[in-house]
């Protein structure tokens, strides 16, 4: 799998997926906020198991999943500014997060039947590489990484603050509105006030 050596805007970025990144990359860049305790987990398992799991678990799962070391698959991709490990966004077929279809939530699983959709649902930047950036260009990565991989449709989740307001980064954790437009996403739905539904299709047949 290809790795990304471009910048839209963050000196010496680059992104690789997971399975090719080392296991300390990883532990670097999940050593922050909520994500530490998280291990993007959330959407793995059905709410009643996500609340029985210990911290312990999801330090396994989150490393089983993203195969480092290994020819893959991946459960996302590891971002670097200068070579030093520095963000994460989760991206994986739609299928691999249970409890997307668990939840009272239609609009988390629009067009159950459409094939290919790859689902982005989660960014973590490292402390000390925030307000660079960084979000912006792992979005960006997805689109690359979704071409490489296949996929049809990539799909988000993300939240748009109101007008003047910030987000503290773990309310931010499943992305902005505006940095899935800039990577070319475009909105699919509006199910809650700060909630959008987004898709970037890759593939002629979506």
């Amino acid at each position: 799998m290809e790795s990304g050596n471009y910048s839209r805007g963050v000196p010496e970025f680059s992104w690789r997926p997971a399975n090719d990144a080392t296991s300390q990359d990883l532990e670097a860049v999940f050593d922050t906020g909520g994500a530490g305790r998280c291990r993007c987990q959330a959407l793995k398992v059905p709410g009643w198991i996500w609340r029985d799991t210990t911290q312990e678990q999801r330090d396994v799962a989150l490393l089983e999943q993203a195969g480092c070391g290994t020819p893959g698959p991946t459960s996302g991709l590891v971002g670097y500014v200068d070579g030093e490990p520095a963000g994460w966004v989760a991206v994986e077929p739609r299928e691999n997060y249970p409890r997307i279809w668990a939840r009272q939530k239609s609009w988390m699983r629009m067009n159950p039947d459409l094939e290919g959709v790859w689902s982005v649902t989660c960014f973590v930047v490292r402390k000390g590489f925030r307000r660079q950036g960084l979000m912006y260009e792992l979005a960006a990565a997805t689109v690359e990484y979704g071409r490489q991989v296949g996929a049809r449709v990539l799909e988000g989740y993300p939240t748009e603050p109101p007008p003047g307001k910030t987000v503290i980064w773990d309310e931010a954790s499943v992305g902005l509105l505006q940095v899935f437009l800039d990577a070319g996403y475009e909105v699919e739905g509006s199910p809650t006030l700060r909630r959008r539904v987004v898709r970037h299709r890759l593939g002629a047949s979506a």
